[in-house]
């Protein structure tokens, strides 16, 4: 089939900054195979399945290092350096200016690395020029058989982490090493969002629409972990004050829009019902009351109900799933085309997905690295513009996305 310029999408690129490539699409989705709940709709035209898109942007990837132990998070130090976790094991390491890759930093605690669980998420202090502070989440044993999310701080000093506090733990703690979430994300007024899944199992579940714990939910805390006056639920009675938005399933992906400083996230559905929200302070996001896709089984979740009252729909969803993990927004200028854009590691689908947004709303996707085959859990864009991703093996890669020379 020719392929067709899209005039709304070429005029939304041109408006992003976009010069080269001019966005094409052949007017279908990039999905084809059928969904897995195959008897539902969407809330409203452009929530799944957006018209396929290309920038033909030309680039190339590039290995920085290898034989990284299934790495999870990435994050930019001011000076140029990257810091990378390596789930199972616990270590953290720094990829130098120099492109040699650290030994594993010391005085981090001990995870517990089953399953989903290990070192996860990370995050720098925006001041870390005065303090040298770094954040990071990990999946933490409580010794009783049971385990949780938890975020700790430490000063990064050479070879070592110093003055380790823990300034969040989730709860309730559960036995299962499933759904620990763990994306890190400072907002512009210097609070920390912390993103939690729901442990997966049924009891779990069941916490995610409850205000008495932290399973299924974002939190919002000071840097400190102590919790901002400002939050929806402080002073009420019988909820956690750390809560920002409920209803959540597990989010291994969350970004902040450089233009709006609004955070988003992607978080995991089961058979179907992978979705990308934009949580408002105090509301539900439905899990697992309304979802879209259905049980591993293929039976319905829950009433098998996508809407209530009360409940917030997604701005999009994939079914069959993405098994979305890292996201980053795209605003530098090494790829023009590219500018506005929203990038989505994909571990089921094996690619990098690019989204293209108008007004908070998905209008395009594309789905780039299909030939390579790698499982894509994490991704940031680099200072200069490039784009740094790591992939999901027990001989993962550090990739660089950069302009083909």
């Amino acid at each position: 089939m020719r392929r067709l310029i899209v005039p709304a999408l070429a005029a939304l690129l041109a408006a992003c900054g976009g010069t080269e490539g001019v966005a094409q699409s052949t007017g279908q989705g990039v999905e084809s195979r059928p969904p897995n709940a195959a008897g539902q709709t969407p809330a409203f035209a452009g929530q799944t399945r957006a018209p396929a898109v290309t920038a033909d942007v030309a680039f190339e990837v590039q290995t920085l290092a290898e034989g990284l132990n299934k790495p999870w998070a990435l994050a930019f130090l001011p000076d140029g350096r990257l810091l990378v976790t390596e789930k199972p094991t616990g270590a953290l390491r720094i990829l130098g200016k120099d492109g040699k890759l650290s030994e594993p930093l010391a005085g981090l605690p001990a995870v517990d690395g089953r399953g989903q669980g290990g070192l996860l998420g990370l995050a720098v202090d925006p001041a870390f020029a005065r303090n040298g502070l770094i954040y990071w989440s990990y999946a933490e044993a409580k010794g009783d058989g049971t385990n949780h999310t938890a975020v700790a701080r430490g000063r990064l000093a050479d070879g070592k982490v110093e003055n380790v506090q823990v300034i969040f733990r989730q709860t309730p703690s559960l036995d299962s090493t499933l759904h620990f979430g763990g994306r890190l994300v400072f907002a512009r007024d210097g609070t920390l969002f912390v993103t939690t899944g729901e442990r997966s199992i049924l009891p779990g579940r069941a916490q995610a629409q409850r205000l008495d714990g932290t399973l299924g939910k974002v939190v919002r805390i000071n840097a400190d972990g102590s919790v901002p006056k400002d939050n929806p639920f402080v002073g009420k009675p019988g909820a956690r004050p750390e809560i920002w938005s409920y209803g959540h399933r597990n989010i291994q992906a969350a970004a902040l829009d450089p233009r709006t400083g609004q955070l988003w996230e992607v978080e995991h559905g089961a058979r179907g019902g992978d979705e990308l929200n934009h949580p408002e302070k105090g509301k539900d996001y439905g899990w697992p009351t309304i979802t879209y896709g259905q049980e591993y089984s293929g039976k319905p979740i829950g009433e098998g109900i996508t809407a209530r009252d009360g409940m917030e729909q997604p701005v999009y969803y994939w079914d069959p799933v993405i098994g979305p993990s890292g996201m980053a927004f795209y605003e530098a200028d090494l790829f023009p085309a590219w500018k506005g854009s929203l990038f989505i590691g994909g571990l089921a689908t094996k690619d990098l997905v690019r989204l293209m947004l108008k007004d908070g709303k998905v209008v395009g996707e594309e789905r780039l690295l299909k030939d390579r085959g790698e499982r894509i859990r994490d991704i940031v864009v680099g200072p200069e513009g490039a784009l740094y991703l790591v992939t999901d093996a027990e001989q993962g890669k550090l990739l660089k996305i950069a302009p083909k020379t």
